[in-house]
């Protein structure tokens, strides 16, 4: 690999551990350090479709109601979900995020703000606008 790209992937390798790093620092502020990708996903899902019944849950994420049941089950314990009855018909459960649960469903958009935020403490005006159209041309 030439010099340049091989100082253009270190670059980039020190912002995701980066973004890594203030993910984590997120997950350990809530007490969740080993959360795990799928269960992230489960909390993003839930977060994403707002009234989710455990068989929509299942759908959305292609697993099965026991899969679902057990891991709701977890999130309860772990405060961050709790099962609320409908209003309307007892029978329909839902299911809805603490704000524990929210803030961990938010942690990738979270870290990535931090990670901004951390940058935007050390560029000068001119460097970000200088960052801002150099990422504009590849994105």
């Amino acid at each position: 690999m030439p010099a340049r790209e091989e100082h253009l992937f270190e670059v980039f390798d020190r912002l995701i551990a980066i973004k890594n790093e203030c993910s984590f620092q997120i997950f350990s502020e809530c007490g969740l350090a080993d959360m795990t990708v799928k269960q992230i996903a489960y909390l993003k899902a839930i977060d994403e479709h707002g009234d989710v019944t455990f068989s929509r849950l299942a759908e959305i994420t292609r697993n099965s109601k026991p899969t679902i049941t057990e891991t709701i089950n977890r999130f309860v314990r772990m405060e961050c979900a709790y099962r609320q009855k409908s209003p309307d018909d007892g029978r329909i459960v839902y299911i809805r995020l603490t704000e524990k649960g929210r803030m961990m469903a938010k942690a990738e958009q979270n870290a990535l703000n931090r990670m901004i935020e951390r940058m935007m403490r050390t560029l000068d005006e001119k460097e970000v606008d200088l960052l801002i159209e150099i990422l504009k041309k590849v994105g």
